[in-house]
């Protein structure tokens, strides 16, 4: 049951979002405003050492007033590789630079709200090549992979990218895949 878009227009524009109200019609006829957001895309990396430890972030997110787990990401700059964005991302914010990168996800966070996608990078290990020059962490720690389901279950990770990317990674390293 696909819905039929009529149009839609902007109401809102910046460097970050496009808000939009668009005229949809249900298959069954009903037709309303609804409202989206189009964003640039985002990437992030989370770099797995030898032990299974993932570099992780952790900082605090003012529109939710929450702290949490992350792995370092940002949006793709134009004309930028998700891939490049996400190498880039992690020396930014952790001073580390990736090992080879592997796309494990596209996650589409809130698909019925806006049209971001999130991509999800492994990386093999990463070395220290510096201090971070964008601080957004208050700590930046080598975490177990192991440990992930327990963080997510006492509500430690946050992010749904992020959750989605670890799981997948754990899911993964338990498999054996």
């Amino acid at each position: 049951m696909r819905w039929t878009v009529h149009g839609e227009r902007s109401i809102y524009d910046s460097p970050w979002m496009d808000v939009r109200l668009a005229d949809v019609e249900l298959p069954d006829g009903r037709r309303f405003d609804h409202h989206l957001v189009r964003v640039r895309p985002a990437a992030g990396v989370a770099a797995v050492d030898g032990a299974g430890r993932v570099l992780l972030i952790w900082r605090h997110r003012f529109i939710t007033g929450a702290w949490g787990w992350e792995i370092p990401g940002g949006r793709v700059e134009d004309g930028e590789d998700p891939a490049e964005s996400a190498a880039r991302e992690l020396v930014e914010e952790t001073g580390y630079r990736a090992g080879p990168l592997e796309h494990v996800l596209a996650v589409r966070p809130s698909p019925g709200l806006h049209d971001g996608v999130h991509h999800v990078f492994r990386a093999d290990g990463a070395e220290r090549i510096g201090e971070p020059t964008d601080v957004e962490a208050e700590r930046i720690e080598w975490v177990p992979l192991a440990s992930v389901p327990e963080l997510a279950a006492r509500g430690e990770i946050g992010s749904g990218s992020t959750l989605s990317g670890l799981l997948f990674l754990y899911a993964r390293s338990v498999s054996g895949g």
